[in-house]
């Protein structure tokens, strides 16, 4: 599926600002906004797609400074408010009136920021950020770092004979994914190159050292789901979640890691329309 680029200003106390964002778009039903982790783009989101069209209109959007979409404009920082607010001046621009919001990650902090701010319907967090322990984020952090390093490094020869073994793919994915044979070598090269080439990547995780989730969001229903073999963001950080969000749905993820939509289809496709109905 090819992407759309779109254009659009983002308030500031200095003036709007133009920021450039690409997506994609499939399906039709209530719009569903689809957002990913730091260093991935939008096409983690792949194996849910066709499922979540046959009843959604589903957008999945590459971040800013990440996938093909530029980086922020010079003046605009990586923080979680100028990103609440891009995604707010993009659902404005496409017509997008309160969307249904999922996220994984770093793109499930977004997606429950941006249903604090009233600015989703309902909201889906895959393993999101910002319920760590200082201890569990240092950590979190460092692994980014070192992978975000070594595929900085890995010639792009070696990444594409790994990709062509499932213990290359788990080699290169396993951090991320509990079944990492199950992504296409063609996918695992990809997002090896994302993740390399993304210009967002360091002042995302430099912003993200000072967040943590310590808000309600009443009258919106919210969904958390975190995969039981998660190595990243471990899967007690979920309980910890459910105590700041009381009236959260808390759903295990059987099987599944970091990054679950790639684990189990069927499975995270099923949670997200359950939490968006």
């Amino acid at each position: 599926m090819s992407a759309t680029t779109v254009s659009f200003d983002v308030p500031t106390p200095r003036g709007p600002r133009p920021v450039t964002v690409s997506y994609t778009r499939a399906g039709s039903g209530d719009p569903l906004l689809l957002l990913h982790g730091i260093g991935h783009h939008r096409q983690a989101w792949d194996p849910v797609v066709d499922i979540l069209a046959a009843e959604r209109d589903v957008i999945t959007v590459d971040l800013p400074g990440f996938g093909v979409s530029p980086g922020l404009p010079d003046g605009l920082a990586y923080d979680l408010r100028t990103t609440t607010a891009v995604f707010g001046a993009l659902c404005e621009a496409l017509e997008l009136d309160r969307p249904h919001v999922a996220g994984n990650s770093l793109g499930g902090l977004l997606a429950l920021e941006l249903g604090r701010e009233k600015l989703a319907r309902s909201v889906t967090a895959l393993s999101p950020a910002g319920f760590w322990t200082q201890a569990e984020r240092r950590y979190a952090f460092g692994v980014l770092i070192t992978m975000r390093r070594m595929a900085e490094r890995m010639p792009l020869p070696l990444v594409e004979r790994l990709s062509r073994t499932a213990a290359g793919r788990a080699a290169l994915t396993s951090t991320i994914y509990a079944r990492p044979s199950r992504r296409s070598p063609e996918a695992v090269v990809a997002e090896t190159l994302a993740l390399a080439r993304a210009t967002g990547f360091a002042d995302t995780l430099r912003s993200g050292a000072t967040v943590q989730f310590t808000d309600d969001i009443p009258g919106v229903p919210v969904t958390l789901a975190w995969g039981t073999r998660d190595w990243l963001l471990v899967p007690r950080q979920g309980v910890r979640a459910k105590r700041i969000i009381p009236e959260a749905r808390l759903v295990r993820l059987p099987g599944c890691g970091h990054c679950p939509m790639n684990d189990d289809p069927a499975l995270v496709a099923r949670v997200i329309l359950d939490g968006s109905r």
